[in-house]
């Protein structure tokens, strides 16, 4: 019969499908039930918290061997990859420049490339880590970068437009402590300034113009 999952903050498909005890997220994201989700949200790590997702009901595989004998089986699981793109204030691409990345309890030695990316498989259902750039020609040398596996809203939603502005260095807010008006005000030029830089319409709204270029610029 299945029955339906309510996503919660942070939250994403490959961590789910652990949770319900399915190796591959696909099992999930690739059924009937969830065509209009997996429509909508088109990213089965970004989806909102709310969604309704389908878990159909796990079938039994059988494999005929002989008796007598050992067999060995080996369950094939998909890797989940943490890529993050790091630039300077500049938006210049911190190239070359050793990390160290803090996956709950391991830690990973990494340099970023070219373009500053570093990548790492994770476990699925992995929800934190913290990234420190060792590099002291880099003005954030050292400091603790918290991330957020999973908690990227859609971008056609308030939360997940601000999440991606902040993320590029726009700070869109909101901040803790300040009047509503203010984080309305800040969210505002935010999206003003990140269309001046981009060649947009400068009207301070995220409509789908800004959506799609934000979305583009961000990487997803």
């Amino acid at each position: 019969m299945g029955t339906y999952h309510t996503v919660v903050q942070g939250e994403y498909v490959s961590g789910i499908a652990k949770k319900y005890g399915f190796s591959s997220y696909k099992k999930i994201w690739d059924h009937a039930q969830n065509a209009e989700l997996k429509k909508q949200r088109q990213n089965p790590n970004v989806i909102f918290p709310g969604d309704q997702l389908f878990i159909p009901d796990k079938s039994e595989k059988k494999e005929s061997r002989n008796t007598g004998q050992r067999h060995q089986f080996v369950l094939k699981t998909e890797k989940l990859k943490l890529r993050l793109v790091l630039e300077d204030l500049y938006e210049k691409p911190i190239a070359n420049a050793p990390c160290e990345l803090r996956v709950e309890n391991e830690t990973f030695r990494l340099t970023t490339d070219g373009q500053g990316k570093i990548e790492k498989d994770i476990k699925a259902g992995t929800r934190t880590a913290v990234l420190t750039i060792k590099d002291p020609q880099t003005p954030i040398n050292k400091i603790l970068i918290p991330i957020k596996i999973g908690d990227l809203d859609p971008v056609d939603k308030t939360p997940g437009q601000k999440a991606r502005l902040n993320n590029l260095g726009y700070f869109a807010g909101p901040f803790d402590g300040k009047p509503e008006e203010e984080n309305k005000a800040l969210f505002l030029s935010a999206v003003e300034e990140f269309q001046c830089d981009h060649g947009l319409a400068v009207d301070g709204k995220c409509g789908p113009a800004t959506q799609a270029k934000l979305k583009q610029v961000h990487g997803c």
